[in-house]
């Protein structure tokens, strides 16, 4: 199995690249971000590799960090998400964007992927969300509010500023990591005004 590799950049396609290792040219898959962050043909790059072995086939899938693979692995427990929609995924959000889209159920990011609907977003987050903050730079305070919101059991002033800021146009991600960092400077039992004010003191900066 191959988990690595260092060469020169032969050439691109649209969803590959092919790396030069001593003369022999390896087609690696890649999301569309890495595509676009590696170097000009001719210049030396290293990625990781995935290597998927089928009967009829070899195929290699490059990322630029380890992060970014590990995640392409985890994404793939998901029914529904295979090899080609999770690099859907990766090529629209990096690692700390998807830890964070799932860790605060923002759907709406993750149905903005190709190959992802409302339905299988909602699947990712369901069966991911308890992984994402340890995949991730999660604040696990923001993604228990965040969670606790949609699930309806945050306390009444915590979901009623979160509430208020969206309808003053932040999305919900936003407006729930506003609010906890809220609910940490002025504590437990700030009022819904005071979380309004300080949330959006935060969402300022």
């Amino acid at each position: 199995m191959i988990g690595k590799l260092k060469g020169l950049i032969d050439g691109y396609g649209e969803d590959f690249v092919i790396v030069d290792v001593g003369g022999v040219g390896y087609v690696v898959h890649c999301s569309a971000r890495t595509l676009q962050n590696l170097p000009p043909v001719g210049e030396p790059a290293s990625l990781a590799i995935e290597t998927h072995v089928r009967e009829d086939m070899i195929r290699l899938y490059g990322f630029r960090s380890d992060a970014e693979r590990e995640w392409f692995r985890l994404l793939q427990t998901v029914q529904g998400v295979g090899a080609k929609v999770a690099l859907g995924i990766l090529s629209a959000l990096d690692p700390p964007a998807l830890s964070t889209a799932i860790a605060m159920a923002d759907r709406a990011s993750l149905a903005r992927a190709p190959g992802v609907g409302p339905r299988l977003a909602a699947r990712i987050v369901a069966e991911l969300k308890d992984k994402a903050p340890a995949f991730g730079h999660v604040d696990p305070i923001v993604a228990r509010l965040a969670g606790a919101v949609d699930g309806g059991t945050a306390p009444a002033a915590a979901t009623d500023a979160v509430s208020a800021l969206v309808n003053l146009g932040y999305a919900q991600p936003q407006a729930a990591a506003a609010v906890a960092a809220a609910a940490r400077a002025a504590g437990d039992d700030a009022d819904a005004r005071t979380l309004i004010r300080l949330g959006l003191r935060e969402l300022g900066k």
